[in-house]
């Protein structure tokens, strides 16, 4: 990975409480698995950075690479990498989530 391509990673994820690698917006999404986390964080109403990974294919394979995780969306909560759908969804489900968000001081509607 291209070491200017790391670097834009990791000034995001530390930039940023939560950030979403995604295919889309978060306003539109291009695919069912990003619009499905960013339909659990906009629920919660947490606040996050959207990253579109289809506009930057160095930033697409680099985010992979990044994590050695090979799909996109990736959610990352204060530097942390979390996970993808499955498990963001898995996480949201059963409370895990909001409790992870809560233990990071990330704010969201769900707490307010």
């Amino acid at each position: 990975m291209d070491e200017t391509v790391a670097e834009r990673i990791k000034t995001d994820i530390t930039s940023n409480d939560v950030v979403l690698y995604m295919k889309g917006t978060p306003a539109f999404p291009q695919c069912g698995f990003s619009a499905a986390v960013a339909n659990v964080l906009n629920h919660m109403g947490v606040e996050y950075k959207g990253v579109d990974v289809l506009v930057d294919a160095a930033i697409r394979q680099g985010i992979k690479e990044f994590t050695n995780w090979p799909t996109i969306p990736q959610l990352y909560v204060k530097g942390e990498f979390v996970g993808g759908c499955d498990i963001v969804r898995e996480m949201y489900t059963s409370g895990e989530l909001q409790q992870l968000l809560a233990e990071k001081g990330v704010t969201s509607a769900a707490q307010a």
